[in-house]
């Protein structure tokens, strides 16, 4: 697949119809549950100091869904022994077409990179251990896997990508 340039807005109240579209499909369904609680839960995000959700385009299309949160502005997260500054991560492609093409590590690769330049020292994903296709993407993006955890969120396979060591002249 050629390097893709995608781009990343807020989540507005807008989108919520497309993305609940999307809830409905069975690559989502398999991971993110009741589609109505998933909603709510990204209803909730628009506007939460804690967690960013964006919409990723390609070409002026949306083509996934992805957000990042900090697990140091959550009272009581699993994820708050992770370096002060880590970023958590949740990603998943919007059409159904769009999986497997490669999409998801080109995104997280490039919305890494951002993150990393921000200052960012660490990004967590945290799928579930079921969930090959989304551990080998995050792998192909520079992913590894540190922990397997059992939390308030299920189980998870725990994967983390260090910001990249600043080479002096």
């Amino acid at each position: 697949m050629p390097r893709e340039v995608y781009s990343f807005r807020e989540v507005e109240a807008d989108d919520l119809p497309l993305i609940a579209s999307w809830l409905e499909q069975s690559h989502w369904r398999e991971w993110w549950g009741d589609a109505d609680e998933a909603i709510d839960e990204i209803r909730a995000a628009i506007g939460d100091d804690a967690t960013e959700p964006l919409i990723v385009e390609l070409d002026g299309e949306p083509v996934a869904y992805l957000q990042s949160y900090d697990p140091h502005l959550e009272d009581g997260h699993p994820y708050q022994d992770q370096p002060f500054g880590t970023l958590g991560l949740d990603l998943s492609i919007g059409p159904a077409e769009l999986v497997g093409k490669g999409h998801g590590s080109a995104i997280l690769r490039q919305f890494a990179a951002a993150l990393f330049d921000e200052g960012a020292p660490r990004l967590v994903i945290d799928p579930h251990p079921d969930n090959g296709r989304a551990i080998r993407a995050y792998e192909k993006a520079g992913f590894r896997h540190f922990d397997t955890r059992h939390t308030i969120y299920g189980p998870a396979h725990m994967m983390a990508l260090d910001a990249p060591e600043e080479i002096s002249p």
